[in-house]
């Protein structure tokens, strides 16, 4: 047993309006699927559990009971991560589609993000690691239609150009050292 357990976030449940049409843009657009659903025992409340990774049971569960009256997001964002830059250009296309709106690419430097909201005014961000690091918080804009290597490229040169500049690989160790 570890003596300086850590943990780490899982999953996020969303208090829903309309839970099919949540279900279909979280579905088409993030790729999720369902995992389970199904009434909870003890509050009467029928849940959806959707997941992208078939270790994990859930990441997002959706849940019935958001007023209708509500207009605004209980959440700050919900943050997906994905493999590839390639994969976050996908999954913007795919909010386009969807006829998500407030889509914002953004590159943090440590990373490539798009954000967006969904059907219910969430903001949602999905983003993949760069291979570098500047001080955070640190956000320009980015033009995810553009190919992949030019996007790579301008990343790099741009945040070596940063005084904080440093490999995500020694950020990394760096970080390790001082949560030993």
């Amino acid at each position: 047993m570890s003596s300086k357990p850590r943990a780490k976030l899982s999953h996020s449940a969303i208090f829903c309006k309309d839970v099919p049409e949540m279900l279909d843009f979280y579905t088409k657009v993030l790729g999720l699927i369902i995992t389970d659903e199904g009434v909870h025992p003890t509050n009467g409340i029928h849940y959806t559990f959707l997941s992208s990774d078939p270790i994990e049971h859930h990441e997002i569960v959706l849940v019935p009971g958001r007023p209708e009256k509500d207009d605004f997001s209980v959440t700050q964002q919900i943050s997906f991560y994905v493999d590839t830059l390639e994969d976050v250009q996908v999954i913007k296309s795919r909010a386009e589609t969807a006829q998500a709106t407030e889509i914002r690419p953004r590159c943090h430097g440590n990373a490539w993000s798009v954000y967006f909201l969904d059907p219910e005014g969430n903001k949602i961000e999905v983003y993949t690691h760069t291979p570098w690091y500047v001080p955070q918080p640190y956000s320009d804009a980015l033009d995810l239609d553009k190919p992949s290597d030019q996007i790579r490229q301008e990343t790099e040169a741009t945040c070596r150009a940063n005084t904080g500049f440093m490999t995500a690989e020694d950020r990394s160790a760096e970080l390790r050292a001082r949560m030993a």
